[in-house]
């Protein structure tokens, strides 16, 4: 009785294991064959839907991802986190920026004279109320111009309204605090600390 129950155990087992097996092969498919058939979201979109998060960190997300599509050029996806009626207040002394297409012009304008950009953001504080916040924060903003390194540190204020489920910029206030150019960074020593 016992070699006719153990015979059964190892069938069953075997079973087990092929079903799992199986199960790993087909749920993939299945899920490429109804992506090949869906249009393509943002990646982002897709993080935010998947995984519910707190208002306040949806909101840091936007702005990361944001930062990143504008230091890397990408307009149509740095679009998805800009209102089409965005104002635009930059550092320099001039007129407010009202409207996307006009945020684009002048973004353009100014990434045509830079190389290499990059923006480094900190210090970060967003507040929620309902359907609309407020984040700041503090940047370190480095490009190559006319051949020479660049650097401002300043601040950006955004107001954000959220709109169909997603976090978009509806007003954009920076301000530049100092320019210069980097400090090279020196050589550090590269001896051991001592194990006493």
């Amino acid at each position: 009785m016992r070699q006719v129950a153990a015979k059964y155990a190892g069938s069953f087992r075997i079973s087990i294991i092929l079903a799992l097996a199986l199960m790993t092969v087909v749920i993939p498919t299945g899920a490429q064959k109804k992506s090949k058939n869906t249009p393509t979201s943002d990646l982002g979109q897709d993080l935010q839907s998947a995984v519910h998060m707190p208002d306040a960190q949806a909101i840091d997300l936007a702005i990361g991802e944001s930062l990143g599509y504008w230091q890397i050029g990408d307009t149509e996806s740095l679009h998805k986190y800009y209102a089409d009626d965005v104002v635009t207040v930059s550092g320099a002394w001039e007129a407010p920026i009202v409207g996307w297409d006009n945020f684009l012009k002048a973004y353009q304008a100014q990434r045509a004279q830079v190389v290499g950009a990059r923006i480094d953001r900190s210090n970060t504080v967003i507040k929620v109320n309902g359907n609309s916040a407020w984040a700041t924060y503090q940047f370190v903003y480095v490009a190559q111009m006319e051949g020479k390194m660049v650097q401002y540190r300043g601040h950006t204020s955004l107001f954000l309204v959220k709109q169909a489920n997603r976090w978009m910029i509806a007003f954009n206030h920076s301000s530049v605090v100092d320019s210069s150019l980097p400090v090279p960074a020196t050589a550090m020593d590269s001896a051991q600390p001592s194990t006493r």
